[in-house]
C-alpha cells in the first residue's frame, strides 16, 4: 500500500472516530471544555502520521533526501485533506445542517435569514 494512502487514511480515521464519538455516541455540548481537544488531537495525529510515514520511507543505510521527505509529507497531507473533506461532505449530506448547529461557535454565527 502506498505510504501516503496508508498514513493519510490513518489520520482520517482519527478524525472520523472523534466526530462519531463526540456527536453521536457521547454528544458534547457546544460550551464543553472537551471541544478544545479536537484540534490538538487532529494536529497531533497528523504530526505523528507524517513522522511515521517519513521514517518508514527512510532506508537505514542511505537515508532519505530532503526532497523525498517533503514529497512524502505532502502526499500524506493531501490524502488526509481529500479523505477528511469527503467524509465531512458525506456526513453533511446524511445528517444535514443539524450537525453544524452543534458546533461550539455556531450560536455566534448569523444564519443568513
Amino acid at each position: 500500500m502506498n505510504l501516503a494512502l496508508k498514513y493519510g487514511l490513518l489520520i482520517t480515521l482519527v478524525v472520523v472516530v472523534w466526530v462519531l464519538v463526540t456527536h453521536l455516541l457521547v454528544p458534547l455540548a457546544p460550551e464543553s471544555q472537551a471541544n478544545v481537544l479536537a484540534p490538538i488531537l487532529f494536529n497531533l495525529a497528523a504530526i505523528v502520521a507524517i513522522y511515521l510515514g517519513i521514517k518508514s520511507r527512510t532506508d537505514e543505510t542511505t537515508g532519505i533526501t530532503f526532497k523525498e521527505g517533503i514529497k512524502t509529507g505532502l502526499g500524506i497531507s493531501l490524502v488526509y485533506a481529500i479523505s477528511t473533506s469527503l467524509f465531512f461532505f458525506i456526513l453533511f449530506l446524511i445528517v444535514g445542517p443539524t450537525l453544524m448547529a452543534n458546533e461550539p461557535l455556531a450560536p455566534t454565527i448569523p444564519c443568513g435569514k
